[in-house]
């Protein structure tokens, strides 16, 4: 197969010079990278390759990625700045922890933690809100050694307990409840439960009690967190080798049983490291906002471990975009704490531009600390970042990246040199990926044409190592599709200048009459009409063309024109940016969308309703009572029976 790998079309900026080098020297690249970290031992080999296709970094080095987010920080004369900052407007409270209180907790639950037999290899589920602990435990897990996987904090009683069979914990620490911003939902009862459909059982649970909703504790085998952190002695970190697992996270499988992406300690650590200066460009000391939850990859990656990693102060935000209390939430927060670099979902901001159009609660506040704004979770209509360019005045950087590559593939390196930015796109290639669109039987594509987009191996470090307990499907999953190469399971293109563009998943690219169209250019189309908030679009079976797509739509709030004048505009709209080809016919205005809790669309479930197909209720699914919305229009359009 001819090499397409993509290392820029201007060798003259800083980021394809870095790209290059990473691709042709990856050994020396991410060796000099690692410089950043404490290392206890260091490595025979920076790239080991002798399980290829499983590669593995730093092999035989061996450091602690507790000590390097937190001990370090203190040693070096940190101990008095603010590590973490606790924002809860759904309980009214403000906490800060600075570095030296947050090296006395975390060493004081790692000991209360050895103290229940958990030690280096075991593993621990963690169920917790937005509340410092669930950063405090995952720490101590680092700090033993020990393998923490966290759950998203209201995860169905079933899905935790696939989890808890999948992982085995010999611990779990949850919280009591979890709170909303109007209600309170009880985690015990849900964790109750699960242990009773589980077939592993825990030695010990620890529940963090809160005052909105105290759990009642099972005598023998519930503890309360604070019980136990008075009795406990602090623990030092405990050195692991490079390759060990830091931590498991699942993310949803095709076949209902999760795969549980791992995350090893060394290249881990490098990885996030480099990215805090050079993707983010943040120094040490500052402030670094990601609105997303600890349940998340990004709360993983950019909450706990790379701000703290770096030095930074983090903030773990438990509130909302709008409605806690209002549409100016974000910039309350921006100002009350001076936050230099925020990073959050397209959906946080079309749902502040939805209820604030024209953006004056922005007027309110002081928000000049910020410097720089990044988008990842979905794609990011052009619309949207234009929109948050326009009311901020500062760069909006739409990245790429994946639960199972632990940080950004494609992104603007505001720390290597920020280049132009052309909206929908997330920029260019980040050093160590190799990202190449190919075609059906493995072709490389030209400029411009959609294809399937691939990473060459090996993937650079911080990347899955394989999944928890099941090599044989990881390299099923991601490594069959095309030997020597990673699926991303998106597809896009590559333009003339080198920009990545992700259009939606390869499953979201549809084929009307024989031809292949990308939902996503539709979306974007849709998204720029002055009226719509937010939208979506599905390939609804056909018996004559395969599928036809559908756009569903939700408007800006004040909005009074009728569904069906803006639904003609729209197919018009699309009809004249994309062409006759994708007929584009059919427009539903719908009040809200499917959405996980972290903010995706639920295309593929929006489609099996519309197709009359059927379908499991999603894990992560933010609300429920939406699909029955959904379900209502789609068959009052005529959907379903298909």
């Amino acid at each position: 197969m001819a090499d397409a790998s993509f290392t820029g079309s201007d060798s003259g900026n800083a980021q394809d010079r870095a790209h290059a080098r990473s691709l042709a020297d990856p050994e020396g690249f991410w060796g000099e990278a690692a410089a950043a970290v404490d290392w206890i031992k260091p490595w025979q080999r920076v790239l080991d390759h002798s399980n290829a296709p499983s590669y593995r970094w730093f092999a035989g080095a061996e450091l602690n990625t507790c000590w390097n987010a937190v001990d370090r920080h203190v040693a070096a004369g940190r101990g008095a700045q603010a590590a973490i900052i606790h924002d809860s407007p759904v309980t009214d409270s403000i906490r800060t922890i600075t570095y030296a209180e947050l090296q006395d907790q975390v060493a004081r639950f790692a000991g209360a933690l050895r103290g229940l037999g958990v030690d280096k290899g075991e593993r621990v589920i963690i169920y917790m809100p937005m509340v410092p602990e669930a950063a405090i435990a995952m720490l101590a897990c680092a700090r033993l050694g020990a393998v923490h996987s966290v759950v998203f904090g209201g995860f169905s009683a079933r899905e935790l307990a696939t989890r808890i069979d999948d992982a085995k914990p010999k611990v779990i620490v949850a919280g009591s409840c979890g709170i909303e911003p109007n209600r309170v939902v009880a985690y015990k009862p849900l964790l109750d439960d699960a242990l009773a459909q589980a077939s592993h059982q825990p030695e010990r649970c620890v529940i963090l009690q809160r005052e909105q909703q105290p759990a009642t504790l099972i005598a023998g085998r519930d503890l309360d967190w604070a019980a136990l952190m008075a009795d406990a002695a602090p623990v030092d970190c405990v050195p692991v080798a490079a390759t060990d697992p830091l931590y498991i996270l699942y993310t949803s499988g095709t076949t209902g049983q999760p795969k549980g992406v791992v995350r090893d300690n060394g290249g881990h650590a490098v990885a996030l490291t480099w990215s805090m200066r050079n993707v983010y460009d943040v120094e040490p000391g500052e402030v670094f906002w990601s609105a997303s939850d600890v349940g998340w990859v990004v709360g993983h990656s950019y909450i706990v471990y790379g701000p703290l990693l770096h030095g930074c102060t983090t903030i773990l935000y438990e509130g909302k975009p709008v409605g806690t209390p209002d549409a100016g939430a974000f910039w309350r927060v921006i100002e009350q704490h001076k936050v230099s670099v925020l990073f959050t979902a397209p959906t946080a901001f079309r749902a502040i531009r939805r209820d604030d159009p024209q953006a004056q609660h922005l007027g309110r506040y002081d928000v000049s600390s910020l410097r720089a704004l990044f988008l990842a979770g979905e794609r990011c209509d052009p619309n949207t970042l234009e929109w948050a360019g326009e009311i901020l005045g500062v760069p909006v950087v739409d990245h790429w990246w994946q639960t199972e590559t632990g940080w950004a593939i494609a992104a603007n390196c505001l720390g290597l040199e920020q280049l132009p930015i052309k909206p929908g796109s997330p920029t260019k290639p980040v050093p160590g990926y190799d990202i190449q669109v190919l075609g059906d039987e493995g072709e490389p594509v030209p400029p411009g044409t959609i294809g399937r987009i691939m990473i060459k191996l090996p993937l650079p470090p911080g990347c899955l190592p394989t999944l928890w307990g099941n090599d044989e499907r990881f390299r099923a999953s991601y490594l069959a599709a095309e030997p020597g190469f990673y699926l991303s399971g998106d597809a896009g293109y590559i333009d003339e200048d080198g920009y990545l563009f992700v259009m939606s998943r390869i499953d979201d690219i549809i084929n009307v009459a024989g031809h292949r169209l990308s939902t996503g250019g539709m979306e974007a189309v849709l998204a720029s009409h002055p009226d719509v908030a937010e939208c979506a679009v599905i390939g609804v079976a056909d018996q004559l063309k395969g599928e036809l797509p559908l756009g569903l739509v939700v408007l800006k709030a004040g909005v009074n024109r009728t569904d069906a004048d803006i639904g003609k505009e729209l197919v018009a709209k699309v009809r004249n940016e994309i062409g006759p080809v994708a007929a584009f016919k059919s427009v539903l205005v719908v009040q809200r969308l499917p959405k996980t809790r972290s903010g995706k669309i639920l295309r593929g479930t929006m489609k099996c309703i519309a197709d009359g197909t059927e379908y499991r209720m999603p894990a992560t699914i933010d609300d429920p009572a939406i699909l029955e919305e959904i379900e209502q229009a789609l068959t009052g359009a005529g959907y379903g029976a298909h």
